[in-house]
């Protein structure tokens, strides 16, 4: 499989989110919340973002609190983590602040511990150095926020990772895969994914791999009868191509 980004719907809705923050009126009102359910690629197209642009990429943990939090900011910035939290929050807030650094904050909810805690600390950051936070949760994450009215008012924009659209199933089969597909076999891809780009992935190199074996630059649907490409994970069924005359 070609090592590429793929750029989805998701993607560009995501991009248009970050530019309208980068261009806001209130400089406080700095953070970008990403939620949607799992596989539809939110960790994947904010990660990328933020290798392009040199954005403080954070996964929270259950554990998470304001100094904690703040520890893992010092070692992504390569900053001394000895000290309070108050020393610590100083310490950091000059070299954000200069550099304009954005910061992406991953399993947002474990923020939302002891009453947001570790959240409020990232706010106050986003606050004084005006930075973007991009916060990456799950899809109840917006409505759990909305009881931290210091931190909701600050949401700027929402972006809602839906599923995979067969036109972005489509160009991640002709840009990732190293083999040619048929447009029924991509129309196959999209409805065993269910829209989920991570399914989407696996199936693709699953389709690579037959087509190694069998020696094949094209492959299509009758290719592939009989072969397992996914799983219904909710009743852990195994799932293949529909035959011809069952489509």
């Amino acid at each position: 499989m070609r090592k590429c980004f793929v750029k989805t719907e998701n993607y560009r809705n995501f991009s248009t989110a970050i530019k309208a923050v980068e261009q806001r009126g209130a400089k406080e009102a700095g953070l970008v919340l990403v939620h949607g359910a799992p596989g539809y690629g939110k960790t994947h197209t904010v990660f990328n973002w933020a290798a392009e642009v040199g954005a403080i990429f954070l996964r929270a943990n259950v554990d998470w609190t304001p100094k904690y939090a703040l520890v893992e900011l010092a070692k992504e910035l390569k900053v001394d983590t000895r000290g309070t939290a108050q020393m610590l929050f100083a310490r950091l807030l000059e070299p954000i602040a200069r550099a304009q650094l954005p910061i992406v904050i991953d399993e947002a909810e474990f923020t939302l511990n002891n009453k947001a805690a570790a959240l409020e600390k990232i706010r106050d950051i986003s606050d004084r150095a005006e930075v973007t936070v991009v916060l990456i949760g799950m899809e109840k994450i917006e409505q759990n926020i909305a009881s931290y009215k210091q931190i909701s008012s600050r949401i700027a924009r929402v972006v809602e990772f839906t599923p995979a659209t067969l036109e972005d199933v489509r160009v991640a089969c002709a840009g990732l895969s190293e083999v040619e597909m048929t447009p029924d076999l991509i129309a196959e891809v999209h409805r065993l994914s269910g829209g989920r780009m991570r399914e989407v992935l696996n199936i693709i190199a699953t389709i690579e791999q037959v087509a190694a074996t069998n020696g094949m630059k094209l492959i299509d649907i009758a290719d592939l009868e009989g072969i397992v490409l996914s799983h219904d994970w909710q009743n852990r069924t195994p799932r293949g191509v529909r035959a011809r005359g069952n489509r």
